[in-house]
């Protein structure tokens, strides 16, 4: 899987400020967004307009006649699929390809063929753009939809002047919902190690840590409390998950995505250090502890807006779902 790319977020800014990760390289942490209803989205004669013909998995041949111009988002589906219904706080795969619905120019397609599908949590408040949730919201697995999206569900009145998207342009997406991304680690249970946290799991995954009253390890250590028979994570590769986190020495969760975001995506080249290098080599389906000594955390600095000190030894627990 492959986090939703930065032209499809709010600004064009760093593809790692979609996982709302403390771990992420920012020197502040970004809090966890929370879950709010998205409606589904209609038809409308604006979507309807646009000719999509191809086979699923294949980049589609898309046609219409410009501009395009929906006073709301409109999402019609092309292709029905036979898969399960998506809901509030799934996280999907797609791929998509994208236009200027005002001038025609193509902006981008990805996650075609054997290219990694593109992971989109549906939930509200995410970082990614209005109109991406509303077209995957309410949809089924193995639908195609066409979405025209208006400014006010797209960059605003800013635009994007990056991508050639003026501030009064509409935005067309073809999405194709590949496959749902799974919440939670499903390997097989492995005996805790002495001397790391202990963590318990609510009927949903989620997970409750307790630090050991001991003196942290000064150097990076990984448990892994669930071994997968997935994919490998590559050193550079991206990784879905979800995860906690927690400082040793008060047992403080000072992020998570449990509870808010869902699951998140990002390359382990992209955050701290600790995090990155405790989940290069382990397996999709795992759940690993990574207990991460400040050096290769937030370093002397610490994060203020996280009340992590330069001192502070933090300890992650994360579900691996996906990499690529």
């Amino acid at each position: 899987m492959r986090t939703v790319p930065t032209f499809l977020t709010l600004t064009a800014v760093a593809a790692i400020a979609l996982t709302g990760c403390a771990a992420s390289p920012d020197t502040e942490a970004t809090p966890t967004a929370t879950t709010a209803a998205i409606e589904c989205t209609d038809p409308g004669t604006t979507s309807d307009a646009v000719t999509v013909t191809g086979d699923a998995g294949v980049e589609p041949t898309v046609t219409f006649d410009t501009p395009l111009a929906a006073e709301a988002t409109e999402r019609t589906v092309v292709t029905e699929g036979t898969g399960d219904a998506v809901v509030e706080g799934d996280s999907v795969s797609i791929s998509y390809a994208a236009y200027n619905a005002t001038t025609g120019a193509k902006l981008s397609a990805a996650g075609y063929g054997d290219e990694a599908g593109l992971t989109v949590n549906v939930v509200d408040n995410q970082s990614v753009i209005s109109g991406i949730l509303k077209g995957v919201a309410c949809s089924n697995v193995g639908d195609r939809v066409a979405v025209v999206i208006p400014p006010a569900d797209g960059f605003g009145d800013t635009g994007n002047t990056d991508l050639g998207v003026a501030a009064t342009d509409q935005m067309l997406f073809v999405i194709d919902v590949k496959d749902k991304v799974p919440t939670r680690a499903t390997g097989e249970d492995q005996k805790p190690l002495d001397g790391f946290p202990t963590v318990e799991l609510a009927d949903d995954g989620a997970p409750t840590v307790t630090v050991p009253e001991t003196d942290p390890p000064t150097e990076l250590a990984v448990e892994v409390l669930k071994k997968g028979d997935g994919a490998v994570v590559a050193d550079g590769g991206t990784v879905t998950v979800q995860y906690a986190g927690v400082i040793w020495g008060t047992g403080k969760v000072f992020d998570q995505s449990w509870g808010g975001g869902g699951p998140t995506s990002f390359s382990t080249s992209e955050v701290i250090a600790g995090f990155g290098q405790g989940l290069v080599g382990q397996t999709v389906g795992s759940q690993v502890v990574i207990v991460i000594p400040p050096d290769l955390g937030y370093g002397d600095t610490g994060n203020d807006t996280a009340g992590i000190s330069g001192t502070d030894t933090l300890v992650f627990v994360v579900d691996i779902l996906a990499t690529a």
